[in-house]
């Protein structure tokens, strides 16, 4: 990686970490992506050629344990191969962003199931549906598991979810849990089709009374508490960050590079624009006068508005991701307040995206409403994602100042170093 990467991405990488190759093949991918991008729309699902491609320069591996060939990559490693992939692709890189996370969770999971997984193949990949609308009964060995889950992006490409469910006894909801449940006891049903997000392929999946044995299963309380089974052949201290923080800025990442993705669209499109002139004073009464666009005042303002939004989002990302980061390695109880903090930036990550996205496309003209237009599919790509669970941003912003008001911050009761 060349020191000039290194300094427009703010992360450094040791030259002999094997995750290190990832950014420089991606930059090299990133071209095809952008070729591909109106192809994916089509076919509402990333294509083949793109996720083997992916396979194949290791992005997958980043948040992989190493005992099954991954790299326990430094996470702001992998949120900024996402970043990049979203600045060429929306869709490639949420899709991505969302298969490229599951293997984080997988490695909180009893060792038996990450053996189930990827003990036969290490490139098994997983999608994932956190919500709660499943069922999961208690029998012997395990559960019984029904419902449907909306929203798996990329599970055309998976061989296994991830499924939330909440655990019912007697007719009362005893406790929530993830399910791990492999292709063949759910079914994919072919759903999407949206106005963003659109090559996505994120369909539902549908499990019918399919019995998942209890190693497979994750309850939140441990996840919650950072104190996970896998953590006993896991030990890096990848596994010992909260999954409040990992999963929903694998959301706000590729939202940051859909947004710098039209930045660097609408450059390239300004550069070249010419305002219509009108004759006499009308120029002046309208602003039609014939000028560049590159000297026009009001566009270099909102230049500078949008990339000072996209640079905030994503510094205070990384900075909010290192700092637990370095609590784990040091094997620190991470505190509530640090946790409500990086759910804080993380929804307002996307709330600086969106807001220079809206910005750079009021300011593109009426040709960037064209169906080919790469501004629109961005546009409408970033708020696709901004749509997400993980982007509520008035519950984030209450915990916090809830947090900063209380007497203290100590850590999240129950956590374990």
């Amino acid at each position: 990686m060349t020191a000039m990467h290194r300094k427009e991405t703010g992360i450094e990488m040791s030259d002999t970490n094997t995750a290190d190759a990832v950014l420089p093949a991606i930059a090299d991918l990133r071209p095809a992506l952008r070729e591909r991008a109106a192809d994916a729309e089509l076919a509402r699902r990333i294509p083949v050629e793109s996720i083997k491609a992916l396979q194949e320069i290791g992005f997958f591996k980043l948040l992989q344990p190493r005992r099954f060939g991954g790299f326990e990559a430094d996470p702001a490693i992998f949120y900024t191969a996402a970043r990049e992939l979203a600045a060429a692709c929306g869709s490639t890189g949420w899709v991505a962003s969302t298969l490229g996370v599951p293997p984080w969770n997988v490695a909180l999971f009893d060792a038996r199931a990450q053996d189930d997984v990827w003990g036969g193949d290490p490139d098994t990949r997983i999608c994932s549906s956190y919500a709660l609308t499943g069922t999961a009964t208690p029998v012997d060995g395990g559960y019984r598991l029904t419902g449907r889950w909306g929203f798996a992006s990329g599970c055309d490409h998976a061989a296994w979810a991830l499924l939330g469910a909440r655990v019912v006894v007697d007719g009362e909801a005893v406790e929530s849990a993830t399910f791990l449940v492999p292709l063949g006891e759910y079914t994919i049903e072919d759903v999407w089709d949206a106005m963003g997000l659109r090559g996505t392929g994120s369909n539902d999946l549908v499990v019918d009374d399919a019995f998942v044995p209890a190693h497979r299963v994750l309850g939140a309380e441990a996840v919650g508490k950072c104190v996970a089974p896998g953590q006993e052949v896991n030990d890096a201290a990848l596994y010992r960050i909260p999954f409040g923080a990992i999963h929903p800025s694998a959301i706000t990442a590729p939202i940051i590079g859909m947004a710098q993705g039209a930045y660097d669209a609408h450059l390239a499109h300004q550069r070249k624009r010419v305002r219509v002139a009108l004759p006499g004073d009308a120029r002046k009464e309208t602003g039609f006068t014939g000028t560049p666009f590159a000297e026009d005042p009001a566009t270099l303002v909102r230049i500078a508005e949008a990339a000072s939004e996209i640079d905030a989002a994503w510094l205070q990302l990384t900075r909010n991701i290192t700092t637990l980061r370095a609590l784990a390695e040091a094997r620190r109880p991470i505190p509530m307040i640090e946790r409500l903090r990086t759910r804080r930036d993380q929804v307002r990550g996307t709330e600086r995206a969106i807001n220079a996205v809206d910005r750079l496309f009021e300011n593109s003209g009426g040709r960037a409403l064209g169906a080919g237009s790469v501004i629109q599919r961005f546009w409408r790509d970033a708020h696709a994602g901004r749509a997400h669970a993980a982007n509520d941003p008035e519950r984030a912003y209450r915990l916090f100042g809830s947090a900063e008001l209380s007497t203290g911050s100590a850590p999240l009761e129950g956590q374990r170093s």
